[in-house]
């Protein structure tokens, strides 16, 4: 039979539709990329914001007008966090959860069994272990990213995922070992680590995120390890100095700031103040030649105040994050702040506006200052007339010209940039 899948979110739901995807093909399945041509549709779906799971019901019912006869799978964090997003969805044949997407096979052949509505979404239990099959290569991508970690136990105010991921909890170091030599035998140059709360890495074990990345150390194929976002108070300035010996390490570090207002902080249930993340900033840089620190930042968090924004402003340019995600905040019910007082949508999205152009006046600051430099860069796409790829800090550059340059790390010169990316040769 063959299979298409859609995914919704970040790129640890992206890592999970891998795995899925080559449990399938190992059973006999078909991966597709046409959804149209597929028996089963699966959508690996995301509870972040509101308006992603109005995508997610949005996609389902296209998806299901346009090929009427497949069988539709629902799983990932929306169906996890709430599974009763099926009541007004009639073309869900089969649902499940992120809890047990690994036992994928089984539930399609138990649904094919009957072709009667199958509900195999399972709760998240305290108890729960790691869990999960791994992948051995990762398709359409020049990075493979790793899963090393799942859950977290933060219960932001703001925040779904603790429901939707269960408590925090750590794969074997043997386990990643044993997925780090398949990308490397399958010829991956670089490797995301990725998690919901990567740096809770190793919680409740003897070990901590910079055992794991040593372990990609010794393979040659594997020139660069990347992380993906991080929580600020627990790069401690010991696990800094361990990161910077790290030789593959890219200096590149997505780490969420949320806020730049102390008070807003502490509504959130946030587990640091400015002053922290702000000497968080000068530490890695400081310990990292030429690193980014990128972000998120939400606005309008229901009772932050003119002033209480202005002060995440004046955070921002402080701090000139080399290139910031600026989210207007988003009701999720069951969360502490969606039981607080509101503030008007206008009002939130005005605020983005206004972060956004401050922030973007700091990326295209940091791109000008890159013009002159010899860097390398890890190409991901060709098209017509460029090819572009990314620096060890995750700089875009592209080369104008018609050579095939994805997968190859070359040494580039920049010549130019513009408000998004740098232009070289």
């Amino acid at each position: 039979m063959k299979v298409f899948f859609t995914t919704f979110g970040c790129k640890v739901n992206q890592y999970e539709t891998q795995e899925m995807s080559e449990l399938l093909s190992s059973s006999g399945y078909t991966i597709m990329n046409n959804h149209k041509e597929a028996d089963i549709i699966v959508i690996n779906s995301c509870t972040v914001t509101a308006e992603g799971v109005r995508k997610v019901r949005q996609t389902i019912r296209k998806l299901k007008k346009e090929n009427p006869s497949s069988i539709m799978v629902l799983t990932g964090c929306a169906s996890q966090a709430e599974p009763h997003i099926i009541k007004d969805l009639p073309e869900i044949d089969i649902l499940m959860g992120n809890r047990n997407d690994t036992d994928i096979v089984n539930v399609i052949s138990n649904y094919l069994a009957t072709h009667t509505f199958l509900n195999a979404h399972q709760k998240h239990l305290k108890g729960d272990k790691f869990s999960g099959t791994g992948i051995t290569k990762f398709d359409g991508h020049t990075r493979a990213f790793l899963k090393i970690q799942d859950g977290c136990d933060r219960y932001c105010s703001y925040c779904l995922i603790p429901y939707a991921r269960g408590f925090s909890r750590s794969k074997s170091l043997e386990l990643i070992d044993k997925e780090l030599n398949a990308l490397n035998n399958n010829g991956y140059k670089e490797i995301v680590f990725v998690g919901i709360n990567l740096s809770d890495y190793g919680k409740n074990t003897p070990y901590s995120l910079p055992d794991a990345l040593e372990l990609a150390e010794k393979y040659n194929n594997i020139e660069r390890i990347r992380l993906g976002s991080l929580e600020p108070d627990h790069l401690t300035k010991e696990m800094i100095q361990r990161l910077a010996k790290i030789t593959k390490l890219c200096p590149q570090f997505h780490i969420s700031l949320q806020s730049g207002s102390n008070s807003v902080l502490k509504k959130m249930n946030r587990h640091y103040t400015a002053e922290d993340y702000e000497e968080l900033t000068i530490n890695l840089r400081k310990a990292f030649q030429n690193a980014t620190i990128t972000t998120d930042i939400l606005t309008g968090f229901p009772t932050e105040t003119e002033e209480e924004f202005l002060e995440t402003v004046e955070f921002a340019k402080k701090i000139k994050f080399e290139k910031a995600h600026i989210f207007p905040y988003s009701v999720r019910e069951g969360t502490k702040a969606a039981i607080l007082p509101q503030l008007p949508k206008s009002v939130k999205e005005e605020r983005a506006k206004i972060l956004t152009l401050v922030t973007n006046e700091s990326r295209k600051e940091y791109l000008k200052k890159q013009i002159g430099k010899t860097v390398n860069v890890l190409f991901e796409t060709d098209k017509q007339d460029y090819s572009e790829g990314y620096t060890e800090n995750y700089t875009p550059v592209r080369v104008y010209d018609t050579i095939h340059r994805a997968g190859q790390i070359l040494k580039i010169t920049i010549t130019d940039s513009t408000d998004e990316f740098c232009i070289g040769n």
